[in-house]
């Protein structure tokens, strides 16, 4: 499965984004994690009948089409807030407002 973001990336959004309560990034990077699981995991199953293999490839199918259209989201959410795009720091302007609410 291709991935746009690494696993470090996620974590990085993920974390700035719960220390301000910026829930919808966070959001976004946790369904990504668990498509990444859900997909390890149909891809490493032991169970390869013909009729269990055929179940484990159509799972790993829709989690590729729903990783890369999650990944897309994260992009578009990210670049709509002014999210530095190499260091996926969170905008200063975004974590006062952020700070602001609380």
């Amino acid at each position: 499965m291709e991935m746009k973001y690494s696993n470090e990336a996620i974590t990085k959004i993920m974390e700035q984004s719960m220390i301000y309560q910026c829930a919808c990034p966070a959001q976004v990077c946790r369904n990504i994690n668990e498509l990444r699981s859900l997909f390890a995991y149909q891809a490493g199953c032991l169970n390869l009948t013909d009729t269990d293999l055929a179940v484990h490839q159509r799972i790993v199918e829709a989690v590729k089409v729903s990783h890369a259209e999650m990944e897309r989201c994260l992009e578009d959410i990210l670049r709509m807030e002014g999210w530095d795009m190499e260091t996926f720091h969170m905008p200063e302007a975004l974590m006062n407002r952020m700070l602001q609410q609380l």
